[in-house]
């Protein structure tokens, strides 16, 4: 799969994910600050899961996910019924996602396979996956802080700094 395969346009241009899952791995995890001020009310189901093929690098108090050879935990979140445009624009104004490959973007929205942890070995799931946009993943290459384990809890201490 290319980055071109995984970038999805605009809401509302490919009715096939118009109302996808979405796979979270940092300060929208449950317990976390952005978890109840975006999607208390705002979900159906919230089950763990793991982004294969992507690595976790820390960040200015929330992480970046990257392509690389590893895997990130996090949480496969559905959105309740009628709110998915809502949470949807919510999301993308908090992860500063301006459109595919905008160059402002701090992430993109992506689609990507993502595997629950409770299916039991039977199969992932398309999910929408927030990703270091394109700049902010060569810097993150280059000189960026790796979260072991593709877990961002550990990349922190107990009293969140």
């Amino acid at each position: 799969m290319t980055a071109a395969d995984m970038t999805t346009p605009a809401p509302g241009a490919g009715a096939a994910d118009a109302e996808l899952p979405f796979f979270v791995y940092g300060t929208l995890l449950p317990g976390e600050p952005n978890h109840d001020l975006f999607l208390r009310g705002r979900t159906a189901e919230e089950r763990p899961a793991v982004l294969p093929r992507a690595l976790l690098y820390d960040g200015p108090g929330y992480p970046y996910a990257i392509e690389g050879h590893g895997r990130v935990h996090g949480t496969l979140l559905v959105a309740a019924p009628g709110v998915y445009g809502e949470l949807l624009g919510l999301l993308d104004h908090l992860e500063e996602f301006l459109g595919p490959g905008h160059p402002r973007n701090l992430y993109e929205r992506v689609v990507r396979e993502v595997e629950p942890r409770d299916s039991g070995g039977g199969g992932s799931v398309r999910a929408w996956v927030y990703l270091a946009a394109a700049a902010v993943t060569r810097s993150l290459r280059t000189g960026g802080v790796l979260i072991p384990e593709g877990r961002w809890i550990t990349g922190r201490t107990r009293d969140g700094s």
